[in-house]
């Protein structure tokens, strides 16, 4: 199976970190998930596929509902609330970007990826 839909680059002001600063500031925050299921030959009606309305509206929700410390545990809690909210889903490739995160260097972006898989999402 090669087929998937991307939502790529979603954007969410959030207090996900270690520091006092990020839990009272707030940071920008990028999402990217991958959906993967066979959608070849599938009728045209929004039933038999994946919601991606849904699959923007889930990832919002974990991302500004709750404070994590690590963006490695957002990441996972994404992946499989992405994987029970759609059965149809085959795995998924969810990709969490902290580009401000606080280092003392300069860098492009730091971000947390995980693949699940739906057999694999409940253990």
């Amino acid at each position: 199976m090669t087929s998937r839909v991307v939502l790529e680059g979603l954007e969410f002001h959030a207090r996900h970190g270690v520091y006092d600063t990020e839990a009272v500031l707030g940071a920008r925050f990028v999402v990217d998930a991958e959906l993967h299921y066979d959608f070849a030959g599938l009728p045209d009606d929004l039933a038999r596929a994946v919601n991606y309305a849904a699959v923007y509206d889930a990832i919002r929700d974990e991302v500004t509902g709750r404070r994590h410390n690590l963006i490695e545990v957002l990441t996972d809690r994404i992946a499989r609330r992405l994987l029970c909210d759609q059965p149809t889903l085959e795995r998924v490739v969810v990709r969490v970007h902290k580009p401000f995160a606080p280092l003392p260097g300069v860098f492009r972006d730091v971000y947390a990826e995980l693949e699940l898989r739906q057999d694999t999402a409940r253990a």
